[in-house]
């Protein structure tokens, strides 16, 4: 398996900053691959994003691959814990490379041991042996905590053996719990609660992750001790690119 700049920075337990990749196309996952010497890693979102699980995970994960900084590959798939379908799906994301799997929506520990379970080979798993790309130690296995059940559970998902990361979404869990979501920080009872998730996962040696929307926040998650913080999205950094340098093309042409 290639390179694992996520696990590396796991391992040396270092903040570990990457970007969400939501449009398809192998030119344009291997421009934001090369983005930045910094990027540690690149979800390519199934769920909410335009990538199609099948074949386009495939086809991003190894522009990523082929790159010079060769960031960690990721894949949120599209469904979510309540459904029944994410056996298949984590199993078509990593045959295809991916060196983690985010399965959103996890309420349960019940569901997160499943979710374990179809990530690993056996003994410790029941995925089925296929891949090039199938080594037990490489893998991550994430799940997303973005519900009032999941907040409820937190105890006990925080316990399941062989889960390595819980990924905080903050808009859906400020939503589930009744608040508007967060503009651009969290209220603060829903900070309250997701410190709360941090303590816990650090208490049961789990990495937690939080997804940011730009730098500055990034910067302040690191700083609280979160473990992988989102940065940006490939959409909303090309339009503030863009709108900036046109902001400053105007302001410098204005008479």
């Amino acid at each position: 398996m290639a390179a694992h700049a996520l696990l590396k920075a796991f391992r040396a337990n270092k903040p570990a900053f990457g970007a969400w990749l939501t449009l398809p196309g192998v030119f344009f996952a291997s421009q934001v691959a090369q983005a930045s010497p910094h990027l540690s890693w690149i979800l390519v979102d199934c769920e909410h994003g335009l990538v199609p699980l099948v074949p386009g995970a495939a086809e991003s994960i190894s522009s990523i691959q082929n790159t010079k900084n060769k960031p960690s590959c990721l894949v949120r798939i599209p469904s979510t814990g309540v459904s029944g379908s994410t056996s298949w799906q984590i199993k078509y994301a990593l045959d295809a490379g991916a060196h983690g799997v985010l399965v959103p929506m996890v309420s349960t520990a019940e569901k997160a041991a499943e979710i374990v379970a179809d990530s690993r080979l056996p003994p410790v798993g029941r995925r089925g042996f296929g891949s090039p790309f199938s080594a037990n130690e490489q893998i991550l296995v994430m799940i997303q905590i973005e519900t009032k059940e999941a907040v409820e559970n937190l105890d006990s998902i925080a316990k399941v053996d062989g889960l390595d990361v819980l990924f905080i979404g903050p808009y859906d869990l400020s939503i589930s719990l009744g608040y508007p979501p967060p503009s651009p920080d969290p209220h603060p009872d829903v900070e309250e609660i997701i410190q709360r998730i941090l303590r816990v996962s650090h208490e049961q040696n789990k990495k937690c992750a939080m997804y940011c929307i730009n730098g500055e926040q990034a910067a302040r998650r690191a700083a609280q001790g979160f473990d992988m913080i989102n940065v940006a999205t490939d959409v909303a950094a090309m339009a503030e690119s863009i709108a900036r340098n046109l902001n400053t093309a105007v302001g410098g042409n204005q008479k």
